[in-house]
């Protein structure tokens, strides 16, 4: 019985005249290319540069401009929240017994830990007081020179959550831990140094110490490691976590800020980046048409 007849396998015969229609691009009757890939067959990656559609790396005297803009709006913005002193201690009260109430653990305990070693509580006053804005601008500058898009992306959230929190500094003064007697908390950066505040809080003319919450340390610190883990693919990139976990150990250990101040700064970070579209998250392109006269016939259609 002659091949092409419905079921039976064999091949046709030569001359025939059924030849394979090639498709567009080169593809052939199945819709593959010569490498044998689908019409919507793997493509090249790349290294995420270009990825978002803005590849294109910005102005830099502009970015110099807007970043400058952040750094002074968060600055003057907290300074603008001072003089809340009263409100500022009562919503302390609140959120220590809240914390109480859940059964948090006290930030005592991380204290506790820290002034074991005086050379250790003095690094964590450190990494407090010099790492908060290097490592964010580092970031930055990094991520402006080798992966524009992840700068954009990165800058933007940074910009959403600082507004955010400088509203809710304004919304709600907070006195850190380190002031609440109720604490029994020491002062590690007056005590044993560095510190950037004043002795007297009321008087600080370079830093609202009654804007708490939420921890911009922290904040900044998670959105570093977001970044780099989005914007690289070393197997190891996950490790970019620990500095927001050292950020957290050092602000509540050195008591500056309540456990609360961090869940504020990533419940707002979680917001912003909802918010703002990630390099890469583009939807797919709707499929490319057939030509006319390029479908394969199906076997055994002809008898």
């Amino acid at each position: 019985m002659a091949a092409g007849i419905r079921g039976i396998p064999g091949p046709r015969p030569a001359g025939s005249g059924l030849t394979p229609t090639p498709g567009p691009a080169g593809r052939d009757e199945h819709g593959l290319d010569r490498h044998g890939s689908g019409e919507h067959g793997l493509h090249e990656q790349g290294n995420g540069e270009g990825d978002g559609g803005e590849s294109a790396r910005p102005p830099l005297l502009r970015e110099l401009a807007l970043v400058t803009a952040l750094f002074l709006v968060y600055k003057f913005g907290r300074l603008f929240a001072n003089g809340h002193e009263s409100r500022a201690f009562r919503n302390a009260d609140r959120v220590w017994d809240v914390e109480r109430a859940l059964h948090l653990p006290g930030e005592g305990t991380i204290q506790q830990l820290l002034l074991h070693s005086e050379p250790l509580i003095r690094a964590a006053n450190t990494y407090y007081a010099a790492v908060h804005f290097p490592a964010t601008l580092a970031f930055l500058v990094w991520l402006y020179l080798r992966r524009p898009a992840h700068y954009v992306w990165s800058r933007r959230v940074l910009a959403l959550l600082t507004g955010a929190a400088l509203a809710l500094h304004l919304l709600m003064p907070l006195a850190p831990p380190r002031m609440l007697a109720a604490g029994g908390l020491v002062d590690t950066a007056q005590v044993y140094g560095p510190s950037v505040y004043g002795a007297t809080p009321e008087t600080d003319s370079m830093a609202n110490q009654f804007a708490a919450m939420p921890s911009l340390h922290f904040g900044w610190a998670l959105m570093v490691a977001v970044g780099l883990i989005a914007a690289t693919r070393s197997r190891w990139r996950v490790l970019w976590l620990l500095h927001p976990l050292f950020t957290l150990l050092v602000i509540v250990g050195t008591a500056n800020h309540y456990w609360f101040d961090a869940l504020a700064a990533a419940a707002l970070l979680g917001l912003a980046l909802l918010a703002v579209r990630a390099p890469g998250s583009r939807t797919a392109p709707p499929p490319v048409p057939r030509q006319v006269g390029t479908t394969p016939l199906p076997v055994g259609a002809l008898r």
